[in-house]
């Protein structure tokens, strides 16, 4: 059971990441939005482009973090399914509960894909025509 245990405390980990590039992503996604809208609308002609600029930092602050928790999540259970076997090995444990892949993992991974697609927006503005 410790194991398990372990396993969902990992797992709250990557959601409390997932938690925090969401919330940057977003506000950087949202500040760079805002500003460009103001910008077209000519509410701003001079001083826009500070604003949109820390809105792109936000976004890659969001991404680096996640690529980072991914990254640590993945060490962390690979490490852990070794300590696992190895104990199974030696009898110490039983081992014959299920150790699937995290499905906080692949929401990680959506988001990942999600910011990276934001990014690829507003640098390259490559997204849906408006």
């Amino acid at each position: 059971m410790s194991f398990q245990r372990t396993r969902m405390s990992a797992d709250r980990t990557l959601m409390s990441v997932i938690r925090t590039s969401l919330s940057l992503i977003s506000f950087g996604f949202t500040i760079f939005q805002l500003f460009l809208k103001l910008a077209q609308a000519k509410v701003l002609v001079e001083g826009g482009g500070a604003a949109r600029g820390f809105g792109v930092s936000l976004v890659l602050l969001g991404i680096a973090m996640l690529v980072c928790g991914i990254g640590f999540h993945v060490a962390f259970m690979r490490g852990l399914r070794k300590e696992r076997s190895e104990m199974a090995a030696e009898g110490l444990i039983h081992a014959q509960s299920a150790f699937p892949v995290s499905l906080t993992l692949l929401v990680a991974l959506a988001m990942l894909l999600i910011g990276l697609f934001a990014i690829g927006d507003m640098v390259i503005g490559f997204g849906p025509v408006a």
